[in-house]
Parts: structure tokens; sequence; C-alpha cells
């Protein structure tokens, strides 16, 4: 819309109601005491006194480091890793001569991992800053010195700087609105970044301010505001504006808040309030968290044990070296004389035992130290980020219209994504399309409009009517809708057909007449404004909701154009039921209250002619409405109704409104078709659908005069019950009206939502829905979305309702705590589990200390909860009470700035990519373009990558157990000396080389079943949410598994050569030949382990296990061949002593078998008699494909239901 036609329109003559005009209230009274100490000198930032108030500059940062602190505290992050900080203490120790490796050895493998992770978290929080960066260095002009409006920097903004914003920008502080490109101060402010709402919001400056519309208006101004102290609150502001001497209160109405839009007005002058972190968006916002992921913290638990257990087996061995030395000396007689235990250093002195013992429990720390992997913590780091690659390829996952693929944000919670038990998402944006869709209409007891919903066609798969309705659906109308144009094109917000009424055909119905006035109601009682493509005539629309728009859009399709508004006119194309032309009719304003009184002039005379796209000619011709008062829709009042005067003088109420409050308004003797009309709404309702009555009714010259007397003295009245004054004289007017219609529109769901809802709930998972929408809006969602179903009794726990307001006027806020405490007690009788819907005042009182046990206890008994109208504090708020509330793995999903505090509080957080800016994904842990593929995240990725982390893990453990074991195995053998079964180079590679790689593997490769199978079988992601696979019992048997691993290679190797002869010339085996027997044995059993434990093998795999048994062969042979000096024990040990010898190859082989008979044997009792969820899966696999679940898997998923209910009890 031009510039021009804002300065002919005065908006706020278009609004009866109170909602622009300020008044002094009870909280101005409170400025300049605690909490209201603000104070900002308008266009004067260089004030003195203002700058020894040292307010925040305009820079944000949503970085979790600053070059400052990224060491201090990523050391920190680092060594809240139990064994980064044993390997610390041992390589400390290293350095004296207690330590049987060398100093290096343990050092620089403790620098490489904990370097490389430093690495990680800096690149990532790099990108963060240059999100930042970006952010802080748009433009925006400010109001300089020289009296010009210059560009400058986001960041260099401060408060008291005047600026000038234009259309669709977003405003870059909290600023205090002074007037606009409009001459009465009007603006609209899209909010979808802060509640999550797609309807604009209207602003209105001060009068006294609203006449500065020019640049060199502000060469003299100076004001000073006095307001409320930065905080997170976004529906409040309260403060005082002084100029010209004056006091001036401000409100709400006048403050724009940063990352909203300027939307449908050219410019707006501003005065900066709040910058940067004082920002309201940013009070909302919490500081990005140090996630980690529930596995991590485990494996946290699990270092313990097994510090716990080096420390044990320490203790043993210094023991009964501390008692074997004290016997070395017995009366001056030397028992093991070769020792030299006469000559001994403090290390081995049998006159200080004890002394040496001690010292010996510290080489036994460090000889042990192969129980704690400190290559794990690399190993899942690599794992984690090639997963993540996985990821952000799949192209499953890929969203083509937008061009945006899934892309994990952070490596570290990958595995969570397999264990989510809640989930909580936003609405606006996230479970919705941001859009509303016209799609049924009733109209004199006729219901119109063939599409089915996404809820009616779930509703008839349940019920096998295949055929309801021709099968037509709301997703495929749109090819219908087009036919206007005679293109196919889809139009936004128009998802009807019907050809009863479409492409004029409703002038043949029989009701004609009631369907002229219906479609005349939608396209003339509304506050929308057209803009008018010049070059393609195309007419779009700017409204203050999304159903304004889908109205407009519905009366310009079927006949009823809306095309222009002035301040004295608006305009519709329209076809004449009668005569079948095309007339274009104009609704004139009243300029004056006393407007009612003029004279009309000739209000019809002949148009010119113009081709219709049907290239049929219709006689256009002018008719005038006069539009005297609008009666503005608010949540209270639930209606909105204008009157007009049409050509023939007839004075008209046209309306339209929320059932509940428009059937008790009807006339007595206009209830024809109120019956079937009510029998509509039921089932428009029960389809997901959100519906308005139409209804008119003619008034009396008389009566409308005397109502418009009251109506303004109820305008002009200064007293506190104004509000209730007007309220009273518009319902006084909206009475006696006469039933038109209903209709019906769709908050579009993205594609695929139900289904994917569907398939989350089966998996086990809980969804909660959290938005800033009202409650009517949420309850129709999440009937559209199947979180509520029609058998579903809702608990609705609100606090909006008069009484409660009179409460709140007397700030009785003990009686409203009281109120809300009754409505929580009384709801948390209901023990079954229903629907819980809540309002944001409720939720308030709810997440208190003293109620919120009880709120959550209520919630977690509900099959669906639904917060409406939180504000983003009170999302982060319920997120954290759920969290620590259950202990269990919490998702949360939007993809406004207003979600971001709630996607940091979670667990993780996935961002939606979508229309409403970034700053949802920016914050977020993984970003998806769609809801629906949340599905594949959770139930493909982070089914495989918990299995794949826990796999991991546990093998980990297992692998080093059955290593470092055979090391104590070994010293007991030969007395606890303290002397290393194996050669330093062997030890040292055993992690690195022969082992470290199959284990990568597995977590990148493998799969228990293929994606299809997760996405078929949703019950397989309750492995995860009940961590089977990470359970303490599955753990410690992994670890038992490796300790019988070790005994048995120790043992079965040590029994088979100690008393016979290995080589031919009869020489028995020596040290080092034993210690190549034993660490062959090793690398054998736990590759082989790895191959057992695999489910789904690649060529890499094949590759990874067979090439790290082959490369311990080649080391050998390439070691033994190095210099003696260099190699030591290992010197020819393979090539002249090993592989000749038969016995070796044999012993090699029932060594390994033995070693993994019991995994063997336990795998199989376990698959046959007590099998996981998985192995039922896979078995069905393989005996029949197309066979659904078996009793044997519902059974089992029973079972862990029970047992996690009666953990919850407990």
């Amino acid at each position: 819309m031009s510039g021009r036609r804002g300065r002919g329109i005065h908006f706020s003559r278009l609004y009866s109601f109170s909602c622009f005009r300020g008044s002094f209230r009870d909280e101005h009274s409170q400025i300049g005491q605690k909490g209201y100490s603000r104070v900002v000198y308008c266009n004067d930032p260089d004030n003195s006194e203002q700058l020894m108030l040292r307010y925040r500059s305009n820079y944000v940062s949503t970085t979790k480091y600053t070059a400052i602190n990224f060491i201090p505290k990523s050391l920190f992050e680092q060594f809240r890793r139990v064994a980064n900080i044993y390997f610390l203490v041992v390589a400390c120790v290293s350095f004296s001569p207690l330590a049987p490796y060398t100093a290096s050895s343990i050092l620089w493998p403790l620098l490489v991992v904990i370097g490389a992770t430093m690495a990680k978290e800096a690149v990532e929080d790099w990108r963060r800053r240059k999100q930042d960066v970006e952010a802080n260095n748009r433009k925006v002009k400010v109001y300089d010195r020289n009296h010009n409006f210059q560009q400058t920097r986001w960041k260099k903004l401060r408060v008291g700087d005047l600026v000038k914003v234009y259309k669709d920008e977003y405003f870059p502080a909290d600023l205090l609105l002074l007037s606009s490109s409009y001459e009465d101060g009007i603006c609209y402010v899209e909010t979808t970044n802060l509640d999550g709402e797609t309807n604009l919001k209207v602003k209105h400056a001060l009068d006294v301010t609203s006449s500065l519309h020019e640049d060199n208006s502000f060469q003299h101004f100076k004001a000073i505001i006095k307001c409320e102290d930065p905080n997170e609150d976004l529906y409040a502001f309260v403060g005082t504006l002084y100029y010209d001497g004056q006091q001036y209160p401000l409100s709400l109405q006048q403050l724009l808040v940063r990352d909203s839009k300027l939307r449908n007005t050219e410019f707006v002058y501003g005065v900066v309030v709040f910058t940067g972190h004082d920002t309201k968006v940013m009070q909302n916002a919490t500081d990005p968290p140090s996630k980690r992921s529930k596995i991590e913290r485990k494996m946290d638990k699990i270092i313990y044990v097994l510090f716990s257990l080096l420390i044990l087996v320490s203790f043993i061995g210094s023991f009964f070296f501390g008692i074997s030395t004290k016997k070395d000396i017995d009366d001056g007689k030397l028992k093991r004389w070769y020792l030299r235990p006469d000559a001994a250093t403090v290390f081995y002195d049998p006159q200080r035992s004890a002394l040496a013992a001690f010292f010996h429990f510290l080489t036994g720390l460090m000889l042990y130290g192969y129980l704690i992997p400190i290559s794990l913590y690399v190993s899942i780091e690599v794992v984690k980020v090639l997963q993540t690659i996985f990821i952000n390829r799949d192209q499953d996952m890929y969203y083509e219209e937008t061009d945006k693929p899934a892309h994990a944000r952070t490596s570290n919670l990958n595995e969570e994504l397999g264990q989510v038990d809640t989930i909580l998402s936003d609405k606006t944006g996230t479970l919705t399309c941001n859009s509303m869709d016209f799609v049924k209409c009733s109209i004199a007891g006729v219901a119109y409009g063939r599409g089915m919903t996404e809820v009616e066609r779930a509703l008839a798969k349940r019920k096998g009517d295949t055929h309801h309705d021709s099968g037509i659906t709301s997703s495929n109308i749109q090819r219908s809708s087009g036919d206007r144009a005679g293109s196919g094109k889809s139009i936004k917000g128009f998802n009807f057909h019907d050809e009863r009424i479409m492409n004029g055909q409703w002038v043949n119905e029989p009701h004609a007449d009631m369907i002229q006035k219906f479609f005349r109601v939608l396209a003339l009682c509304h506050t929308a404004i057209p803009e008018v493509n010049q070059e393609t005539g195309e007419v779009a629309y700017e409204a203050e909701s999304p159903d304004e728009a889908a109205f407009v859009i519905a009366a310009r399709e079927l006949g009823f154009e809306f095309f222009e508004r002035t301040q004295t006119s608006i305009s519709l194309h329209e076809l004449d039921h009668k005569s079948g032309r095309k007339i274009d009719r104009t609704t004139v304003q009243q300029n004056v209250p006393h407007a009612c009184g003029l004279e009309l002039k000739n209000s019809s005379h002949i148009g010119h002619v113009s081709p219709s796209p049907e290239n049929v000619l219709f006689l256009l011709r002018v008719r005038s409405y006069t539009l005297l008062h609008i009666l503005e829709f608010s949540s209270a009042r639930r209606r909105m109704s204008v009157i007009v005067k049409n050509a023939e003088n007839q004075l008209l109420l046209l309306c339209k409104g929320a059932d509940s409050v428009m059937f008790e308004r009807l006339s007595e003797d206009a209830q024809d078709s109120v019956a079937i009309t009510m029998d509509h709404i039921k089932r428009y309702s029960e389809a997901g659908l959100r519906t308005l009555v139409v209804a008119y009714r003619e008034l009396s010259e008389l009566e409308y005069r005397s109502w418009e007397e009251e109506f303004l003295t109820a305008q002009t009245s200064l007293n506190a019950d104004r509000d209730a004054l007007i309220e009273a004289a518009a319902d006084k007017i909206e009475r006696d009206l006469i039933l038109l219609g209903a209709t019906a529109v769709e908050d579009k769901l993205q594609k695929g939502v139900p289904e994917c809802i569907e398939k989350l709930e089966n998996a086990g998972i809980k969804i909660w829905v959290i938005t800033g929408d009202k409650m009517e809006t949420a309850i129709n969602i999440g009937y559209a979305c199947s979180l509520l179903r029609e058998d579903m009794k809702q608990i609705v726990i609100t606090l909006d309702s008069a009484e409660i307001s009179d409460l709140e006027k007397k700030e009785t806020r003990r009686l409203l705590q009281r109120e809300g405490k009754l409505q929580l007690s009384s709801s948390e009788g209901n023990s079954i589990p229903f629907g819980l819907i809540i309002d944001g005042k409720s939720l308030t009182f709810a997440l208190s200390k003293n109620l919120e046990d009880s709120f959550l206890d209520l919630a977690n008994n509900c099959a669906s909860v639904i917060c409406c109208r939180s504000t983003p504090k009170q999302k982060a708020l319920v997120t954290r009470l759920v969290k620590k509330g259950t202990g269990r793995t919490m998702l949360a999903i939007g993809d406004g700035a207003n979600d971001v505090g709630m996607l940091q509080e979670a667990d993780i957080g996935v961002g939606i990519s979508g229309v409403e800016g970034m700053q949802a994904a920016m914050s977020s842990d993984f970003t998806i373009a769609q809801f629906r593929f949340l599905e594949r995240l959770l139930l493909v990725h982070g089914h495989w990558c918990y299995r794949r982390i826990s796999m991991m893990i546990c093998y980990f453990f297992y692998k080093n157990i059955a290593f470092g074991f055979t090391l104590f195995w070994f010293e007991a053998h030969a007395s606890f000396s303290g002397q290393p079964a194996y050669n330093d180079w062997y030890m040292s590679f055993y992690n690195v080389f022969f082992t470290s790689l199959p284990v990568i593997a597995l977590g990148v490769f493998d799969q228990d079943v293929s994606a299809r199978l997760c996405l078929k079988n949703p019950e397989l992601y309750q492995e995860g949410i009940h961590n089977i696979l990470f359970s303490w019992p599955r753990i410690l048997g992994w670890m038992l598994n490796g300790i019988i691993s070790s005994m048995i290679i120790f043992f079965f190797t040590t029994n088979s050569v100690l008393h016979q002869a290995f080589r031919r010339d009869g020489r028995v085996v020596d040290f080092e030949v034993l210690g190549v027997m034993m660490y062959t044995c090793a690398v054998w059993t736990v590759n082989c382990q790895m191959a057992l434990s695999i489910n789904y093998f690649t060529w890499i795999q094949h590759f990874f296990i067979w090439g790290s048994i082959a490369f311990w062969y080649a080391f050998l042979v390439m070691y033994g061949a190095m210099s003696p000096r260099i190699s030591t024990t290992a010197y020819q040990v393979f090539v002249e002593t090993c592989a000749p010898s038969p016995f070796f190859w044999l012993e090699t082989l029932l060594v390994v078998v033995s070693a993994l008979l019991p995994y063997l044997l336990y795998r199989s009792f376990q698959t046959e008699f007590n099998p996981m969820i998985h192995d039922v899966i896979q078995r069905r696999r393989l005996e029949s494909p197309e066979v659904e679940a078996p009793k044997e898997l519902s059974g089992k998923i029973g079972k862990l239901r029970e047992e996690d209910s009666l953990l919850s009890k407990l």
C-alpha cells in the first residue's frame, strides 16, 4: 500500500473500543519505585544523566564461549569427564620412577583427546558467532546530530536513539512508537518470532506524538520516558511519557518489541527504550546450555565403577606384593635371593614392606590403566561426527520446496534422539503451515464444501468408510479452487470446492439472496487492507488474523471481491444474483460522528465496461455504503460487527463470531435454520475446523440514533469502568440477529503431521503442545493432529473469566492463587488419563513451588497436554519442570524466537527452519524443515544412534577389561611383581590400531533393522525409551563377559604351553612368546566378538575387523625385524618362533572359540526364551516379512510398560 494512501486513512476511527486510548492505571503509580526505575532521554542519548545509568549496548550474543573464557570453560567441560581427570593424574605421576611406561605414552593421548574435543566445540561455537555477527550488523536509520537519519548498525544503537524503521524490516530494539506513515499513528506488527501468532497486531502512537510525520519534525523533539525495568513479560508494559510539560500514560500498545516485523505500514518513528539483552525477547532467552547426553553422564558412573575396580585390583596386587616382599628376608635368610632384597631400593625393600606396597599400589594404578579406555572419548567423538554427516545427507529429510535438508548443529546428542520420552511442541509454524484455508460453509441450513480435512479422513479410515465425501481432501482441492481464472492455479487461503456455488452458480440456488448476504458480510465485516498489483491486477490482503484473510479471499473467489479501501470507501466487485451482472459496490466510511445524517449524493451511475476472466462483459455500477462503526473482535467479546448504511438508506448490522456468543443473540422470530446450522457446526468442529457464525439485522433510524448517543457517551467517559460501558453498549445493539450461516476454516496442518504424531505415540512417546495461541485455536489443532479425540474428556484449567479479572483488578493475588489451587485440585481428582488444557494465567500458578508437583502429576496422568497463551519464559519453565520431574529425555521443537528458551532448556532442541525466521534454528541442536521429518529423525536415526553408541560403549569396556585383566592374571602368576605381560608398543597400539577401527565401524554403520522396518515397527523405539541397551544389567553383563574372556585367554594359554615343548628343538615357551600368544588370542577374541555383535555387515566392517587382525601379524613381522634395541622382546619372535609352530595356530583357534562360547550360549538362550524387541522383529523378518506383530512382541512391550509404571511410582 502506498504512502499516499496511508496518509488518507485514519485507522483509529475504524475501532470503537479503547484499545488505543491510554489511561493511567494503578501500575503507573509505581513509576520511580523498585522495578519501575528506568529513565530514557528521548532523542538525547548523550545526556549526562543517562550516561551515568550505563545501560547495556544493543550487541547480542548467543554463543557459549567468548575469546576470554573459551580455554578455561572448555577445559572445565572436558574435565567434567571422570576418565580425563584420571588420565591427567596418571600423566602427572608418570614422570616419576613409579611408572611402568614412559610419560609420553600417557600424556600425548590425553592431549590429543582433549585438543580434538575442544577444537570441535570451537568450530560449533564459531558458527553461532557468525550468525550473531550477521544480526548485530543489520542496518537501521538513526537520527543524528545533523538532524538527518543516517544508516548505522544495530549493535551501535543506544537507549534514547530515535530510529526510523521501514516496511518489512525487523525492529532492532524495543522501541516506543512515536508516529507512523498513517496520520493517526497506527502501524501493523507481525509477532510470529515472539508469540508464534501469524495475525498482525495493531499498535498506536500517542496522539501527542502521532503528528510527527516528517524527518524534520524531530529537530526540537525532546522528551523523557520513565518506565518499568527490563523484564520478560511480552504482554505488559508500564511507563509514562513526559513531553511539553505534560504526562502521558504508556502501555503495550506503544511498545514495538525487538525481532517483531513492521507490516502494512510504510515506516514508523520510534525511540529506543530497551537494548540488547535488556529487550523482552532476549530476557526470554536463556544462556546456551552445556548439554550432555544421558548415556555420556551414565558413562561417567561406569568410569567410577571401573576406577573402583582399578583401585581394588591394585590394592589386591599391592597387598600380596607387600606380604611376599616382607617374607623375602626371614631371620637373615634370603628367600628370593635372585631379586637381591638385601640391596633393593625403596620400591622393593623387605625392611619397609608397607611403603613398598604403597608404591606398588601407585604403579598398579598405572599398570591397570587399560581398564579405563581413554580412546573411548575420541572414538565416540569421531563416530558422532560421522553420524551427523549421515543425518545431514538423508534425502528422506530433505524439503525440496525450501531447499532445506536436515542439519545436526551439534554431535553431542545423537544417541539422545533414540531415548525421547516426551516431546514439547510449539503449534504455529511447527505443526501448522502458518495459514488458514476456507474449506466449508453452511448457508441457510445448506452445507457447502466437498473437501475432507485430515481429521475427517482419519475418522473415515477408522470407520472403514473410504467413499465418504467423494474422497476429496482439503489437500487436493486447491487444483479445483483455481477455476475462477481457468488456469488451475492454487489460491492460498481458499481450499473450497462445491460446484453448486462456484463460478457464479450460486445465483441458481433457491436461497441466492441469503448466499449474497452471507458473502457480503464476509467481504465487508473486517479490517483487512487490500494491496492491488498494478501490473497483474491481482488483489492481496493484509489482515489482522489469518481467519479474516481467509474470509475475504473466499468472498472474492465466490464473486464478492473487496479490492479498495480509502478513508471514505470500501469497494467491492460484486456479482448481482438477480441480473447476473458484476457490480462495483463501494462502502463509504463515515468521516465525522454525525455523518449518519448526511444527504448522500447520486449513489448510482454507470461505470466503464471491463472484461472478466471468462471474457464475459459485465456492467460495472458503483454503489455506496456508509461505514458507521466497527465493533472489533476481542478474546472477551468473541465476535465482530460493522454497522453500515446502503444506497437505499437501510441501516445494517453485519456480525460474525463464535457460536457460543452468537446463537444467544439471534432473534426468536428467525429460528428456521438454527438447529441445522448447529448440527453443521458440530460436524465441522469434529473435523477439526475453526467455525464462526455469520448473522445480520436491519436497524431502524430511531434505534440507531438512540444507541449511537449511548455509545458515544460511553466512549468519551473518563471513568474507570469505561470499557465496561462500551461493552454494554455494544452488547445492546448486537441483539435480535438473523442467522445467515457459518464458516469453517482449517488451520492447515503441515503434510504428514497426524501420521507422524500417530507413529510417535505408537513408539511410546508422549506429546505436549505449548503455544502462545488462544485456547480455542490450540484445541482445534489438537483435534486436527489427533492429540485430542472426541472420546476424550477434557480437563480445562483457565483463569480467563470475568470473576478472575475482577480479582486481578482488586489486586487480590492471594485469592487468585487460591482459585488456581482449587481448579488444579479439582482437575487432579480425575485419575483417568484425559486431555489437559491449561491457559497462561493458570500456568503461572501451576509452576509455583507449591503447585508444580500437583500439576506435573496431573499432566503425567493425561494422554495429551496443551498449554495455551504461554509466554516464552513459561515454555522454558514447563520444559524444565517436566525434564526434572520425570527424569526422562525431553525434546522440544519449535520454529520461532519465542521457542528459543524452550529449545535450550530441553535435553534436545529441534528447530523448524520455516517461515518465522531462523532464531529457533540458530538456538537448536538439530534443524528440520517439516515436523513430519521428526518421525525419521527419532525412529530411524535416533534408534540407530542410540543402539550404536550403546553397543559401542559396552564393547569398549568389554575389550579393555578382557585385555586389562590378562595383565592382572599375569601379575598374580608373577608374584605381583608389577611386570607387564606385553611389550610396551603392543599395549600402546591395542586401542589405536588393533581394536579401534572395528568399533568405529559399528558406531557408524550397524543396523539391527532397516529404516523401513524402523518406521513400520515404531514399538522398536521403546528399547531406547526404557534404556534397555544401556541398562546396568547389560553393562555389567558385558564387563563380566570381558572378565570371563580374560580368564579363558590367560589360563587356557598358560596351562596349554607351560608343561610341554614349544619349539622343535625342545625348548619351552619363554616370556616373550607367552606375551605374543596371549596378545594374539586377545586380538582375535575381541574382534570376533565384534563380528558376532554386528547385525548389518558391509565391506567396511569386514575390512576393519579382519584387517585389524591381519595388521597385528604384519606389525609383529615389521616390528620384530627392527634392531633388538628398538624391538626388545619382540625381536624376530613371530617369524622365528611363533609362525613355524603349528601349536601356536591351534592354540589360538581353540582359545578364541572357547572365549566366544559363553556369549554365543547366552545370546542363543536369550533369543529363544527371552527375546528383545529387535530380536522378535528380526525373526519375523526372516520368517515372513508380511506378518504383523505377533503376540510375543505385544507382550514384550506390555511388560516393559508395566515395569516402567512400577518404577515411576517408586
